[in-house]
């Protein structure tokens, strides 16, 4: 995955597929470092970052907007 994040840029590194990358080498780390166990560590801190980011900006959007009920 790597030589076609270089080679696409930006677009390769869609939510989707940058997520499952972000993932994949956040275990293949954990692992080197703890052994089995990073397995189950490694996804939980290499994806933190991006989801509290995520979460923080949705919820200052949802501050920013307001809501329109259903009819």
């Amino acid at each position: 995955y790597g030589p076609l994040s270089e080679l696409a840029g930006a677009g390769a590194n869609v939510p989707l597929t940058g997520f499952g990358n972000t993932i994949a080498k956040g275990v293949r780390r954990a692992v080197d470092e703890k052994g089995l166990i990073g397995c189950l560590t490694g996804p939980l801190t290499a994806a933190s970052g991006g989801t509290a980011a995520a979460l923080v900006f949705g919820f200052a959007a949802s501050l920013c907007s307001r809501g329109k009920p259903k009819d």
